[in-house]
């Protein structure tokens, strides 16, 4: 079953690659968002089933806009993703309500794995 899907991460090249791994597993991108504002603002006009949440942006960083699409979008289901691969952020993410952690680069095999899990499939 196709599911509703968006990407926020600040550089273009990594939310095509999001893109491209969502589209191949027959699922639709709702909309992209490059830095944590929009993210919450994406969520909030399009309610998607999944996002692909940045940890890494400007204007908000992802955990501060994972707080915020909790509180105001409770159904999406959130994996964030970073090259940070720190320990304490992964705890701080599932603690704020992530449902997965994936750290750059990304192997299409872990990011399919994770929206399966995420989606519950």
């Amino acid at each position: 079953m196709q599911k509703r899907i968006a990407v926020a991460d600040d550089l273009a090249f990594m939310r095509l690659i999001l893109r491209q791994i969502v589209e191949k597993e027959g699922h639709i991108v709702v909309g992209e968002a490059s830095n944590g504002l929009e993210a919450v603002s994406l969520c909030r006009k399009t309610l998607p089933d999944l996002l692909f949440l940045d940890i890494a942006m400007p204007v908000i960083d992802g955990l501060r806009a994972l707080e915020r699409i909790r509180t105001l979008c409770p159904s999406v289901s959130v994996i964030m993703c970073s090259g940070l691969g720190e320990q304490d952020l992964i705890v701080r993410a599932i603690q704020l309500g992530a449902r997965d952690f994936v750290t750059k680069p990304f192997r299409e095999e872990r990011i399919v794995s994770a929206m399966r899990k995420a989606l519950c499939y």
